[in-house]
Protein backbone atom coordinates (compact mmCIF):
# COMPACT_ATOMS: atom_id res chain seq x y z
CA UNK A 1 0.00 0.00 0.00
CA UNK A 2 1.30 3.46 -0.90
CA UNK A 3 0.79 6.04 1.84
CA UNK A 4 1.77 9.61 1.03
CA UNK A 5 0.06 11.52 3.84
CA UNK A 6 -0.07 11.03 7.61
CA UNK A 7 -1.00 13.03 10.70
CA UNK A 8 1.09 12.49 13.83
CA UNK A 9 1.48 13.96 17.31
CA UNK A 10 4.95 14.43 18.75
CA UNK A 11 6.05 15.26 22.27
CA UNK A 12 9.63 16.05 23.23
CA UNK A 13 10.88 14.85 26.60
CA UNK A 14 10.46 16.87 29.78
CA UNK A 15 13.50 18.22 31.54
CA UNK A 16 14.62 16.42 34.70
CA UNK A 17 14.06 18.01 38.11
CA UNK A 18 16.83 19.66 40.07
CA UNK A 19 18.05 17.91 43.20
CA UNK A 20 17.89 19.02 46.84
CA UNK A 21 21.00 17.64 48.51
CA UNK A 22 23.68 18.67 51.03
CA UNK A 23 27.31 17.73 51.33
CA UNK A 24 27.68 15.41 54.28
CA UNK A 25 31.17 14.16 54.99
CA UNK A 26 33.08 13.40 58.12
CA UNK A 27 35.29 16.26 59.27
CA UNK A 28 33.58 18.63 56.78
CA UNK A 29 31.12 20.63 58.85
CA UNK A 30 28.47 22.70 57.04
CA UNK A 31 29.35 21.19 53.67
CA UNK A 32 26.61 23.19 51.99
CA UNK A 33 24.19 22.37 49.16
CA UNK A 34 25.37 20.08 46.38
CA UNK A 35 22.18 19.24 44.47
CA UNK A 36 22.77 18.77 40.74
CA UNK A 37 20.68 20.02 37.80
CA UNK A 38 18.20 17.89 35.90
CA UNK A 39 19.01 16.65 32.40
CA UNK A 40 17.54 18.05 29.20
CA UNK A 41 14.55 16.27 27.70
CA UNK A 42 15.05 14.42 24.42
CA UNK A 43 14.22 16.13 21.12
CA UNK A 44 12.02 14.78 18.32
CA UNK A 45 14.37 14.73 15.32
CA UNK A 46 13.44 14.14 11.67
CA UNK A 47 15.87 12.68 9.15
CA UNK A 48 15.39 12.05 5.42
CA UNK A 49 15.96 8.43 4.40
CA UNK A 50 16.50 7.48 0.76
CA UNK A 51 15.56 3.87 1.50
CA UNK A 52 11.98 4.84 2.38
CA UNK A 53 9.42 5.45 -0.34
CA UNK A 54 6.14 5.82 1.59
CA UNK A 55 4.81 7.07 4.91
CA UNK A 56 3.49 3.61 5.78
CA UNK A 57 5.41 3.59 9.08
CA UNK A 58 3.18 6.43 10.29
CA UNK A 59 -0.13 4.86 9.25
CA UNK A 60 -0.75 2.93 12.45
CA UNK A 61 1.48 4.62 15.00
CA UNK A 62 0.44 8.25 15.38
CA UNK A 63 2.00 9.37 18.69
CA UNK A 64 5.72 9.72 19.32
CA UNK A 65 7.31 10.73 22.62
CA UNK A 66 11.00 11.30 23.36
CA UNK A 67 12.64 10.31 26.65
CA UNK A 68 12.53 12.63 29.66
CA UNK A 69 15.70 13.99 31.21
CA UNK A 70 16.84 12.31 34.42
CA UNK A 71 16.62 14.13 37.73
CA UNK A 72 19.77 15.62 39.21
CA UNK A 73 21.33 14.07 42.31
CA UNK A 74 23.74 14.87 45.12
CA UNK A 75 27.43 15.66 44.76
CA UNK A 76 26.53 18.09 41.95
CA UNK A 77 25.69 15.27 39.57
CA UNK A 78 23.65 16.47 36.61
CA UNK A 79 20.89 14.16 35.41
CA UNK A 80 21.38 12.34 32.13
CA UNK A 81 19.85 14.05 29.10
CA UNK A 82 16.86 12.30 27.57
CA UNK A 83 17.66 10.40 24.38
CA UNK A 84 16.51 12.05 21.18
CA UNK A 85 13.85 10.20 19.21
CA UNK A 86 14.84 10.10 15.53
CA UNK A 87 12.00 9.63 13.03
CA UNK A 88 13.01 8.74 9.48
CA UNK A 89 10.86 9.97 6.61
CA UNK A 90 11.15 9.58 2.83
CA UNK A 91 13.19 12.30 1.15
CA UNK A 92 10.77 14.91 -0.19
CA UNK A 93 8.39 14.82 2.77
CA UNK A 94 6.81 18.17 3.62
CA UNK A 95 6.16 18.82 7.31
CA UNK A 96 3.10 21.02 7.88
CA UNK A 97 1.50 22.44 11.00
CA UNK A 98 -1.82 20.65 11.43
CA UNK A 99 -3.72 23.75 12.54
CA UNK A 100 -2.47 26.30 9.98
CA UNK A 101 -1.27 23.95 7.20
CA UNK A 102 1.86 26.12 6.93
CA UNK A 103 5.10 24.45 5.82
CA UNK A 104 7.45 23.88 8.74
CA UNK A 105 10.19 22.02 6.86
CA UNK A 106 10.86 20.37 3.53
CA UNK A 107 12.85 17.20 4.22
CA UNK A 108 14.76 17.24 0.95
CA UNK A 109 18.30 17.77 2.24
CA UNK A 110 20.76 15.78 4.30
CA UNK A 111 20.31 17.76 7.52
CA UNK A 112 18.50 16.50 10.60
CA UNK A 113 15.64 18.73 11.75
CA UNK A 114 14.48 19.21 15.33
CA UNK A 115 10.68 19.14 15.14
CA UNK A 116 10.08 19.41 18.90
CA UNK A 117 12.61 20.60 21.47
CA UNK A 118 13.13 18.85 24.77
CA UNK A 119 12.48 20.77 27.99
CA UNK A 120 15.32 22.34 29.96
CA UNK A 121 16.50 20.61 33.10
CA UNK A 122 15.63 22.24 36.43
CA UNK A 123 18.29 23.73 38.70
CA UNK A 124 19.53 21.91 41.78
CA UNK A 125 19.64 23.68 45.14
CA UNK A 126 23.35 24.49 44.74
CA UNK A 127 22.36 27.11 42.15
CA UNK A 128 20.28 28.99 44.70
CA UNK A 129 22.93 29.34 47.39
CA UNK A 130 23.81 32.96 48.26
CA UNK A 131 25.78 34.69 50.97
CA UNK A 132 22.60 35.16 53.00
CA UNK A 133 20.94 31.85 52.04
CA UNK A 134 23.62 29.23 52.43
CA UNK A 135 21.35 26.21 52.77
CA UNK A 136 18.48 26.48 50.25
CA UNK A 137 16.06 23.62 50.74
CA UNK A 138 14.41 23.87 47.37
CA UNK A 139 15.18 23.18 43.71
CA UNK A 140 13.39 23.74 40.42
CA UNK A 141 11.46 21.27 38.33
CA UNK A 142 12.37 20.65 34.73
CA UNK A 143 10.49 22.41 31.93
CA UNK A 144 8.01 20.43 29.79
CA UNK A 145 9.04 19.41 26.28
CA UNK A 146 7.48 20.92 23.18
CA UNK A 147 4.38 19.23 21.79
CA UNK A 148 2.84 19.64 18.36
CA UNK A 149 0.55 18.01 15.82
CA UNK A 150 1.88 17.89 12.28
CA UNK A 151 0.91 16.61 8.84
CA UNK A 152 3.49 14.63 6.86
CA UNK A 153 2.96 14.98 3.12
CA UNK A 154 5.16 13.18 0.62
CA UNK A 155 5.92 14.94 -2.65
CA UNK A 156 8.19 12.80 -4.80
CA UNK A 157 11.53 14.22 -5.87
CA UNK A 158 11.57 13.67 -9.63
CA UNK A 159 12.85 15.78 -12.52
CA UNK A 160 10.28 14.50 -15.02
CA UNK A 161 6.68 13.46 -14.42
CA UNK A 162 4.68 11.26 -16.78
CA UNK A 163 1.04 12.30 -16.94
CA UNK A 164 -1.89 11.18 -19.03
CA UNK A 165 -5.11 9.20 -19.01
CA UNK A 166 -5.10 5.65 -17.59
CA UNK A 167 -3.73 2.87 -19.83
CA UNK A 168 -1.90 5.17 -22.26
CA UNK A 169 1.47 3.48 -21.66
CA UNK A 170 3.15 5.59 -18.96
CA UNK A 171 4.35 2.57 -17.00
CA UNK A 172 5.54 0.86 -20.16
CA UNK A 173 7.55 3.95 -21.10
CA UNK A 174 9.14 4.13 -17.63
CA UNK A 175 10.09 0.44 -17.78
CA UNK A 176 11.74 0.97 -21.18
CA UNK A 177 13.84 4.03 -20.30
CA UNK A 178 14.85 2.98 -16.75
CA UNK A 179 15.38 -0.09 -14.60
CA UNK A 180 12.08 0.44 -12.81
CA UNK A 181 9.62 -2.46 -12.89
CA UNK A 182 6.13 -1.01 -12.56
CA UNK A 183 3.10 -3.23 -12.96
CA UNK A 184 2.00 -3.30 -16.61
CA UNK A 185 -1.34 -4.62 -17.82
CA UNK A 186 -3.96 -3.80 -20.44
CA UNK A 187 -6.59 -2.27 -18.17
CA UNK A 188 -7.23 1.08 -16.54
CA UNK A 189 -5.63 2.07 -13.24
CA UNK A 190 -2.98 -0.63 -13.39
CA UNK A 191 -0.71 1.85 -11.60
CA UNK A 192 -2.06 2.53 -8.11
CA UNK A 193 0.93 4.46 -6.77
CA UNK A 194 3.79 6.50 -8.26
CA UNK A 195 6.89 4.72 -9.51
CA UNK A 196 10.35 6.25 -9.79
CA UNK A 197 13.12 5.36 -12.18
CA UNK A 198 16.54 6.77 -13.08
CA UNK A 199 16.92 7.45 -16.80
CA UNK A 200 20.51 7.26 -18.09
CA UNK A 201 20.77 9.16 -21.37
CA UNK A 202 24.53 9.09 -21.83
CA UNK A 203 27.62 9.18 -19.67
CA UNK A 204 27.24 12.00 -17.16
CA UNK A 205 23.62 12.69 -18.10
CA UNK A 206 20.71 11.20 -16.18
CA UNK A 207 17.47 12.26 -14.53
CA UNK A 208 14.71 10.85 -12.32
CA UNK A 209 11.36 10.09 -13.92
CA UNK A 210 8.07 9.50 -12.06
CA UNK A 211 5.12 7.54 -13.42
CA UNK A 212 2.00 9.14 -11.91
CA UNK A 213 -1.27 7.13 -11.73
CA UNK A 214 -3.69 7.95 -14.50
CA UNK A 215 -5.55 11.25 -14.38
CA UNK A 216 -9.20 11.39 -15.40
CA UNK A 217 -11.72 14.19 -15.72
CA UNK A 218 -12.58 15.52 -12.26
CA UNK A 219 -9.23 14.40 -10.76
CA UNK A 220 -8.59 17.88 -9.34
CA UNK A 221 -11.84 17.50 -7.36
CA UNK A 222 -11.06 13.99 -6.15
CA UNK A 223 -12.24 11.71 -8.96
CA UNK A 224 -10.22 8.59 -9.64
CA UNK A 225 -6.71 8.39 -8.20
CA UNK A 226 -5.36 11.63 -9.62
CA UNK A 227 -6.36 13.86 -6.70
CA UNK A 228 -4.20 11.84 -4.33
CA UNK A 229 -1.18 11.89 -6.58
CA UNK A 230 -1.27 15.20 -8.43
CA UNK A 231 0.85 16.61 -5.58
CA UNK A 232 3.75 14.45 -6.74
CA UNK A 233 3.99 16.32 -10.05
CA UNK A 234 4.43 19.65 -8.25
CA UNK A 235 8.17 19.14 -7.81
CA UNK A 236 8.75 17.93 -11.38
CA UNK A 237 10.59 20.42 -13.54
CA UNK A 238 9.31 18.93 -16.79
CA UNK A 239 6.16 17.05 -17.74
CA UNK A 240 5.97 14.40 -20.43
CA UNK A 241 2.34 14.20 -21.46
CA UNK A 242 1.67 10.69 -22.79
CA UNK A 243 -1.31 10.32 -25.13
CA UNK A 244 -2.70 7.13 -26.73
CA UNK A 245 -2.95 7.74 -30.47
CA UNK A 246 -3.78 4.16 -31.47
CA UNK A 247 -7.52 4.77 -31.50
CA UNK A 248 -8.00 1.31 -29.96
CA UNK A 249 -10.43 2.65 -27.36
CA UNK A 250 -12.17 5.04 -29.70
CA UNK A 251 -10.80 8.07 -27.87
CA UNK A 252 -9.89 11.41 -29.42
CA UNK A 253 -6.25 12.25 -28.50
CA UNK A 254 -6.93 15.99 -28.72
CA UNK A 255 -9.80 15.80 -26.22
CA UNK A 256 -7.72 13.59 -23.90
CA UNK A 257 -4.83 16.06 -24.07
CA UNK A 258 -7.09 19.02 -23.29
CA UNK A 259 -8.85 17.17 -20.45
CA UNK A 260 -5.64 16.29 -18.63
CA UNK A 261 -4.26 19.80 -19.01
CA UNK A 262 -7.53 21.19 -17.66
CA UNK A 263 -7.19 19.00 -14.54
CA UNK A 264 -3.60 20.19 -14.06
CA UNK A 265 -4.81 23.78 -14.35
CA UNK A 266 -7.65 23.24 -11.89
CA UNK A 267 -5.25 21.70 -9.39
CA UNK A 268 -2.54 24.36 -9.73
CA UNK A 269 -1.98 27.18 -12.21
CA UNK A 270 1.75 26.86 -11.60
CA UNK A 271 1.59 23.19 -12.50
CA UNK A 272 -0.32 23.87 -15.71
CA UNK A 273 2.41 26.31 -16.77
CA UNK A 274 5.15 23.68 -16.34
CA UNK A 275 7.04 22.88 -19.60
CA UNK A 276 5.67 19.84 -21.44
CA UNK A 277 6.84 17.41 -24.07
CA UNK A 278 4.04 15.49 -25.79
CA UNK A 279 4.59 11.77 -26.42
CA UNK A 280 2.14 10.24 -28.89
CA UNK A 281 2.36 6.62 -27.73
CA UNK A 282 1.20 3.40 -29.47
CA UNK A 283 1.84 5.04 -32.81
CA UNK A 284 2.92 1.64 -34.21
CA UNK A 285 -0.67 0.42 -34.05
CA UNK A 286 -2.35 3.68 -34.98
CA UNK A 287 -5.24 2.75 -37.26
CA UNK A 288 -5.89 6.27 -38.50
CA UNK A 289 -2.81 8.27 -39.57
CA UNK A 290 -5.04 11.23 -40.33
CA UNK A 291 -6.04 11.38 -36.65
CA UNK A 292 -2.36 11.18 -35.63
CA UNK A 293 -1.31 13.94 -38.05
CA UNK A 294 -4.19 16.13 -36.91
CA UNK A 295 -3.05 15.68 -33.29
CA UNK A 296 0.55 16.52 -34.25
CA UNK A 297 -0.57 19.75 -35.92
CA UNK A 298 -2.71 20.69 -32.92
CA UNK A 299 0.09 20.12 -30.43
CA UNK A 300 2.76 21.95 -32.44
CA UNK A 301 0.40 24.91 -33.02
CA UNK A 302 0.11 25.12 -29.20
CA UNK A 303 3.90 25.44 -28.99
CA UNK A 304 4.67 21.98 -27.59
CA UNK A 305 7.37 19.63 -28.91
CA UNK A 306 5.79 16.50 -30.37
CA UNK A 307 7.31 13.00 -30.30
CA UNK A 308 5.83 10.01 -32.06
CA UNK A 309 6.81 6.96 -29.99
CA UNK A 310 6.01 3.34 -29.24
CA UNK A 311 6.96 2.09 -25.78
CA UNK A 312 6.30 -1.47 -27.00
CA UNK A 313 8.82 -1.34 -29.88
CA UNK A 314 11.03 1.41 -28.33
CA UNK A 315 10.57 3.51 -31.49
CA UNK A 316 11.21 7.21 -30.87
CA UNK A 317 11.93 6.66 -27.17
CA UNK A 318 15.61 7.64 -27.42
CA UNK A 319 14.77 10.96 -29.08
CA UNK A 320 12.24 11.69 -26.34
CA UNK A 321 14.67 11.05 -23.46
CA UNK A 322 17.43 13.09 -25.14
CA UNK A 323 15.00 15.97 -25.62
CA UNK A 324 13.98 15.73 -21.97
CA UNK A 325 17.63 15.87 -20.87
CA UNK A 326 18.17 18.96 -23.06
CA UNK A 327 15.14 20.71 -21.57
CA UNK A 328 16.22 19.93 -18.00
CA UNK A 329 19.56 21.67 -18.57
CA UNK A 330 17.63 24.91 -19.13
CA UNK A 331 15.26 24.55 -16.18
CA UNK A 332 15.79 25.52 -12.51
CA UNK A 333 16.46 22.76 -9.95
CA UNK A 334 13.70 20.76 -8.28
CA UNK A 335 11.56 22.98 -6.09
CA UNK A 336 12.30 23.01 -2.39
CA UNK A 337 9.45 24.39 -0.29
CA UNK A 338 10.48 27.27 1.94
CA UNK A 339 9.21 27.30 5.55
CA UNK A 340 5.98 29.27 5.97
CA UNK A 341 5.27 28.47 9.59
CA UNK A 342 5.48 31.34 12.06
CA UNK A 343 5.57 30.61 15.75
CA UNK A 344 2.34 31.86 17.35
CA UNK A 345 2.67 35.24 18.98
CA UNK A 346 3.31 34.99 22.68
CA UNK A 347 0.20 36.21 24.44
CA UNK A 348 1.29 38.69 27.09
CA UNK A 349 -1.92 39.33 28.94
CA UNK A 350 -0.56 40.64 32.24
CA UNK A 351 2.20 39.82 34.66
CA UNK A 352 -0.55 38.54 36.96
CA UNK A 353 -0.40 35.27 35.03
CA UNK A 354 3.15 34.71 36.26
CA UNK A 355 4.08 32.93 39.46
CA UNK A 356 6.44 35.06 41.58
CA UNK A 357 7.94 33.76 44.81
CA UNK A 358 10.30 35.75 47.01
CA UNK A 359 12.82 34.15 49.37
CA UNK A 360 15.68 36.11 50.99
CA UNK A 361 15.37 38.96 48.47
CA UNK A 362 15.55 36.52 45.54
CA UNK A 363 12.52 36.62 43.24
CA UNK A 364 11.64 33.41 41.35
CA UNK A 365 9.45 33.92 38.30
CA UNK A 366 7.71 31.23 36.25
CA UNK A 367 4.82 31.02 33.80
CA UNK A 368 3.86 29.39 30.49
CA UNK A 369 4.37 32.43 28.29
CA UNK A 370 7.63 33.26 30.06
CA UNK A 371 8.93 29.82 29.21
CA UNK A 372 7.99 30.22 25.54
CA UNK A 373 9.60 33.66 25.51
CA UNK A 374 12.89 32.27 26.81
CA UNK A 375 12.87 29.64 24.06
CA UNK A 376 12.73 32.39 21.45
CA UNK A 377 15.40 34.78 22.70
CA UNK A 378 19.16 34.58 22.94
CA UNK A 379 20.15 36.37 26.12
CA UNK A 380 23.82 36.34 25.15
CA UNK A 381 23.05 38.60 22.19
CA UNK A 382 22.55 42.32 22.85
CA UNK A 383 19.59 42.97 20.54
CA UNK A 384 17.76 39.91 21.79
CA UNK A 385 18.44 40.94 25.39
CA UNK A 386 16.94 44.40 24.76
CA UNK A 387 13.87 42.77 23.20
CA UNK A 388 13.53 40.54 26.27
CA UNK A 389 13.70 43.58 28.54
CA UNK A 390 11.05 45.45 26.51
CA UNK A 391 8.65 42.49 26.61
CA UNK A 392 8.99 42.16 30.38
CA UNK A 393 8.36 45.86 30.92
CA UNK A 394 5.35 45.85 28.57
CA UNK A 395 3.84 42.91 30.44
CA UNK A 396 3.83 44.87 33.70
CA UNK A 397 6.24 42.47 35.39
CA UNK A 398 8.54 45.18 36.69
CA UNK A 399 5.60 47.11 38.16
CA UNK A 400 4.45 43.99 39.98
CA UNK A 401 7.95 43.34 41.33
CA UNK A 402 8.18 46.88 42.64
CA UNK A 403 4.81 46.48 44.33
CA UNK A 404 6.26 43.44 46.06
CA UNK A 405 9.15 45.56 47.33
CA UNK A 406 11.99 44.63 45.01
CA UNK A 407 15.03 46.88 45.23
CA UNK A 408 17.86 47.57 42.82
CA UNK A 409 20.50 44.91 43.19
CA UNK A 410 18.07 42.18 44.29
CA UNK A 411 18.35 38.88 42.42
CA UNK A 412 15.73 37.78 39.89
CA UNK A 413 15.64 34.16 38.74
CA UNK A 414 13.61 33.23 35.63
CA UNK A 415 13.95 29.50 35.11
CA UNK A 416 17.67 28.96 34.39
CA UNK A 417 18.48 32.68 34.10
CA UNK A 418 19.63 34.77 37.03
CA UNK A 419 20.31 38.52 37.00
CA UNK A 420 20.30 41.61 39.20
CA UNK A 421 17.27 43.87 39.12
CA UNK A 422 17.90 47.36 37.75
CA UNK A 423 15.29 50.06 37.24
Amino acid sequence: MFVDKAVISVAAGNGGNGSISFHREKYVPAGGPNGGDGGRGGNIVLLADDHMSTLMDFRYKRKYTAANGMDGSGRLRTGKDGEDLVLKVPRGTIIRDKETNAVIKDMSDENAFILAKGGRGGWGNKRFATATRQAPRFAKNGAPGQRRDVVLELKLLADVGLVGFPNVGKSSLLSVVSKAHPKIANYHFTTLFPNLGVVYVEEGTSFIMADIPGIIEGASEGAGLGHDFLRHIERCRLIIHVVDVSGSEGRDPIKDFEAVNEELSQYSETLSARPQLVAANKSDIAGDRVLLDRFRTYVEDKGYRFFEISAATHAGVGALTRAAAEELKKLPPIRVYEPEYIEPEIVLETAEELSIEMQDNVYYIEGPWMERLLDRVNLSETESLHYFDRVLRASGLFDRLEEMGIREGDTVVIYNWEFEYKK
